[in-house]
């Protein structure tokens, strides 16, 4: 499995597919420059008269619903129902999960569209599945990855996305399938948007491999050795952010595999 991951940042790279994002303002920009040093190349764009155009001319689509207000939602409904009309991938980041009716209200709208890929922490994952009225058994008091896994389960079962509790340790689910990472560094947790930018990476790899599950899998090893190996070298969060990049931009097999901690 490592060494087909590690095929797959190298297809990544040479197809360099260009990604819709409906995203948050807080991460634009820090989304934009993760998806060019991974090899992808990003758009961001939100308004309705041109949301269905931007989705026909790109390779995939990433939904982040960090700054959701009235007129964005109608953006995000009409850039899913036009990305399953033409066949692309779509990944929901549900920012937010369960804080208010109205965030559980859209979010509700967007999975009924069945997105490709559902990548968010535990918490968020718990929530979802409860705005989806789908029956878990998750609790929401400690949010570790592994106390979201019954909800990923009921959320990947019900809208056949694959789903990505991400946090400390890393969960990929499709179906039977379970993949485990643990990498990434404590430290990433201080600076905002790493999550947004895993989502959009993860939408990049979607759209050159077929396999969503593997696709999902390489994006968020992808991140985590990176960031693991970025962190060593940084004195703090405004140094992380810019080793990050570089190390998304840079890392080598060697580095990739043999930081790599997978377990299926």
């Amino acid at each position: 499995m490592k060494k087909i991951l590690w095929q797959h940042i190298q297809d990544l790279k040479k197809s360099v597919p260009l990604i819709h994002n409906i995203t948050n303002y807080v991460v634009m920009n820090n989304t934009a420059n993760a998806l060019l040093a991974a090899g992808a190349s990003p758009i961001m764009s939100h308004a309705q008269s041109e949301i269905e155009d931007m989705v026909s001319i790109c390779q995939a689509l990433v939904i982040n619903i960090g700054t959701l207000d009235e007129y964005w939602s109608i953006s995000m409904i009409k850039a899913a129902k036009k990305a399953n009309e033409l066949g692309k991938s779509w990944l929901l980041d549900p920012v937010g999960a369960g804080a208010t009716p109205y965030r559980n209200e859209i979010i509700a709208e967007l999975l009924e569209l069945k997105p490709t890929i559902i990548r968010a922490n535990a918490s968020e994952i718990m929530a979802l599945a409860k705005a989806s009225n789908l029956t878990t058994k998750g609790v929401d008091s400690t949010a570790e990855s592994t106390e979201a896994i019954e909800a990923a389960k009921s959320l990947n079962k019900e809208f056949g996305a694959v789903v990505c509790i991400s946090g400390e340790t890393d969960i990929i689910i499709d179906g039977h399938q379970i993949i485990s990472l643990k990498n990434g560094d404590a430290l990433m947790a201080k600076v905002t948007g790493l999550g947004c930018s895993a989502s959009a990476i993860t939408a990049a790899f979607a759209a050159v491999i077929d396999n969503k599950f593997e696709a999902t899998t390489a994006a968020m090893a992808l991140m985590g050795v990176c960031g693991e190996i970025a962190a060593k070298n940084s004195a703090g969060p405004g140094s992380l952010q810019l080793n990050l990049l570089d190390k998304l931009y840079n890392i080598t097999e060697e580095e990739f595999l043999s930081h790599l901690k997978l377990s299926e």
